[in-house]
């Protein structure tokens, strides 16, 4: 069951990031952001009242944090976009959203099998090949790239704020339903539009293009939904890594939808997710 709805946070996340990209061709990624994060804020609080909970204070705390990392990514993820660095910023991001919440759930205890261990290995190189564009992927590393070293940092900095995301939702329990995933989502508006204004970015959705984003929000509420269940029914430090697989459905749509080539690194990387959800499943 956790594998499973590892699957489908990693698989709806990665529909997010695919639609969000083709919004942003149109619209700022800062509007299509402030849209999408207010309509899962609106999805979210009316699930509420379905799945109903008795959060304490805690737990409420875990979905503000939780809410501050998601915001935080997605400020140096775009930023590291916007100057063209997805080759280095998109897969130290990916890698870095595992790494945070596997050395907390590690550090909590978290105890895998040897089979989930050799899956969670095989998932880390795959992650980052998938997450590589083909043009990055196929060609030289590292120092072809003029700014590579800042995109780097910004995809440490993005990495680490999607981290503390997977690391705070998968400390909250079952018991407390989902109103601090709604807090999360709250938060997170509060945190891009704060950031926004700090870069002085435009951030007011006012054209029907960054409207778009407003679709985003049941699919971050879906990804982000279940990826808490899952950490219900299994280890932080599995699921966590799972869910990073998300670049993959992102690049999969794009050569079903748009017909984009995939790269030889990026088809080793598809290979290897296989490989790894295969193990964990095993394991």
């Amino acid at each position: 069951m956790a594998v499973t709805l590892a699957l489908i946070s990693a698989l709806t996340y990665g529909v997010s990031d695919f639609l969000g990209g083709i919004f942003s061709k149109r619209a700022s990624a800062w509007q299509i952001s402030v849209a999408g994060q207010t309509s899962a804020a609106v999805v979210t609080w009316v699930a509420t009242l379905v799945v109903t909970g008795d959060p304490t204070g805690r737990h409420l705390l875990l979905g503000a944090v939780a809410g501050l990392g998601s915001g935080f990514g997605i400020v140096f993820l775009y930023r590291g976009l916007a100057h063209g660095r997805m080759g280095v910023v998109a897969p130290v991001s990916a890698v870095g959203s595992a790494l945070v919440p596997l050395a907390v759930g590690l550090a909590q205890g978290d105890r895998p099998s040897v089979l989930a261990v050799v899956g969670v290995v095989c998932a880390f190189p795959a992650i980052w090949l998938v997450a590589r564009p083909p043009a990055a992927a196929d060609g030289p590393l590292g120092d072809a790239d003029r700014g590579a070293s800042s995109g780097f940092a910004d995809g440490v900095l993005a990495g680490l704020g999607f981290g503390v995301l997977f690391a705070a939702l998968g400390q909250v329990p079952d018991s407390a339903g989902f109103v601090p995933l709604a807090a999360a989502n709250t938060t997170a508006i509060v945190a891009v539009v704060a950031m926004a204004v700090l870069l002085r970015e435009a951030w007011v959705p006012r054209t029907r293009a960054a409207a778009r984003g407003l679709f985003l929000g049941p699919l971050s509420f879906v990804a982000s939904g279940t990826f808490l269940l899952a950490t219900h029914h299994g280890l932080l430090s599995i699921v966590s890594v799972i869910a990073a697989l998300y670049p993959a459905s992102t690049v999969l749509l794009a050569w079903l939808v748009l017909h984009e080539r995939i790269g030889r690194g990026q088809a080793l990387g598809l290979a290897a997710a296989a490989v790894a959800v295969s193990l964990v499943a095993l394991g």
